[in-house]
């Protein structure tokens, strides 16, 4: 089952409603501190409803903890940023990806991008281009729901994907 990892999240509410998306596929959620707010965050706690018991939730307490924790499991990181530009629709995802989102404001570090195994992007029809009008990006939570979905969808049931 891929995992879900949110580096630095500053918005509960986008967080919440990852949980929420996480706890629904069985996927695992890994936070990666510090985070822009606290766990017991009553927006955090709402978002998330009353799903929390099922959220197989894991932090870290930096993104070098959280590099060991992938290095010990294994399987490929694979970054989601706007800035490439190959589409996430067109990459094979497997059950132990590691499925890593940016912060809301400022998305992920060029260097923590570099790193990864696979640098994929959500085609949008009115990209923000320099100095242009357009979107930037899509909610986080959103975001999130659309590469998962995707995943699971291609793994399949016999590896955690579509459900009856």
């Amino acid at each position: 089952m891929p995992r879900v990892v949110l580096y630095q999240p500053q918005i509960p509410p986008n967080t919440g409603n990852v949980a929420r998306t996480c706890a629904a596929t069985g996927s695992e959620l890994h936070l990666i501190e510090p985070l822009g707010f606290t766990i017991s965050d009553r927006h955090l706690r709402r978002a998330g409803l009353d799903y929390w018991p099922w959220v197989s939730l894991q932090r870290h307490a930096d993104l070098v903890g959280f590099q060991a924790e992938r290095q010990r499991r294994g399987g490929r990181l694979v970054a989601l940023s706007s800035q490439v530009e190959a589409a996430y629709t067109d990459f094979r995802f497997r059950s132990d990806d590691w499925l890593l989102f940016g912060r809301e404001t400022d998305g992920l570090p060029n260097a923590l991008q570099a790193s990864a195994d696979a640098r994929l992007t959500i085609p949008m029809a009115r990209r923000a281009r320099p100095g242009e009008g357009g979107v930037r990006s899509l909610n986080l939570s959103v975001s999130v729901g659309i590469v998962l979905f995707e995943a699971l969808r291609q793994l399949g049931p016999a590896e955690g994907g579509e459900r009856g």
